[in-house]
């Protein structure tokens, strides 16, 4: 039987041949505008996309959820959309509306809400079985345009500047024995967890103690956070963005003060999608500052739940 990597290879492969929509559009993704801000040692990309617009700008209050058909579904996905099977639980699709080069979606066979608890095991798994890929995670709240229907998403390694620059940057490491990291990272835009271990197991269960400890936002039923994950040689690589708000002030803003950017994982990874042009062409390192600071927990939010989370690792 085929590994899952080559599975997908020949999926993605085929998709891109055979299907209208899919080949329009990785035919126009590597060929993207993008403009490079730096802050520190990373640089930080925005990518003027506009066939993201269906994503950015998707309405996931309750009623608009309600009144359409969930597009994860597999009998509402165009018929042309193929899947490949993953553990019996998922499936794996090509994303016809990409960021990345290969850019896959994963969701549950089953109709069954965005929530990660319980589920990084199987993030992990997918990263082992998908390794040049990272793996990423949008929470209902957080950049998921599918809030109602489970998945996990991939892209290809190599993309990312929080992937391609992880080992250089600096961390400060709270927590390490039995073969795991635990810590921070203080130069990085966007404060963040991250967890570094051979041991996927160990890895899931210290996240379902740090998923305790973030808060649960009235009427909410996850704490808000992103995930990007991958495995590298030597190890399994996790990293959790706690969220304070889903959407920043300039994207509900009218006239000059408008941005439409709704910051996901692939933007908590150091790339910014723009689906307007006129929003990529005025942004500006500050713009950028500021909207990481409204959807992202400040540093001493972040070093406090650190600190509740040491007294869990003792």
């Amino acid at each position: 039987m085929a590994t899952l990597s080559k599975q997908v290879a020949e999926l993605f492969q085929s998709q891109v041949q055979d299907w209208e929509l899919a080949k329009e559009n990785y035919k126009g993704v590597g060929s993207v505008e993008t403009r490079t801000f730096s802050f520190g040692t990373i640089g930080f990309l925005v990518q003027y996309n506009p066939k993201r617009m269906v994503s950015s700008a998707a309405k996931v209050d309750a009623r608009s959820i309600e009144e359409r058909e969930c597009f994860l579904c597999a009998e509402n996905r165009p018929t042309e959309q193929k899947a490949v099977d993953f553990i019996g639980k998922y499936e794996v699709l090509v994303n016809p509306f990409p960021i990345f080069p290969r850019h896959l979606t994963i969701p549950d066979r089953r109709h069954t809400r965005q929530e990660i608890s319980g589920r990084i095991g199987d993030m992990l798994v997918l990263s082992e079985n998908l390794d040049e890929y990272v793996i990423f995670y949008n929470g209902p709240k957080c950049g998921a345009s599918a809030p109602d229907h489970f998945h996990f998403q991939a892209g290809n390694k190599g993309f990312l500047p929080l992937e391609k620059s992880f080992e250089s940057l600096s961390k400060k490491v709270f927590a390490e024995k039995t073969g795991i990291r635990i810590g921070t990272i203080s130069d990085y835009p966007c404060p963040l967890f991250f967890f570094e271990s051979q041991d996927k197991y160990a890895i899931a269960q210290m996240f379902e103690k740090l998923y305790a400890l973030l808060e649960m936002k009235e009427r909410e039923y996850e704490p808000m956070m992103n995930i990007v994950a991958w495995k590298n040689e030597a190890n399994f690589v996790v990293c959790v963005f706690p969220r304070a708000q889903h959407r920043p002030d300039c994207f509900f803003a009218e006239g000059e003060s408008n941005i439409l950017l709704s910051p996901a994982s692939v933007d908590m990874g150091g790339v910014l999608i723009t689906p307007q042009e006129k929003d990529f062409r005025k942004i500006t390192e500050n713009d950028i500052r500021q909207i990481i600071s409204e959807v992202c927990v400040s540093s001493s939010q972040l070093e406090k739940v650190a600190d509740r989370l040491k007294i869990t690792w003792k």
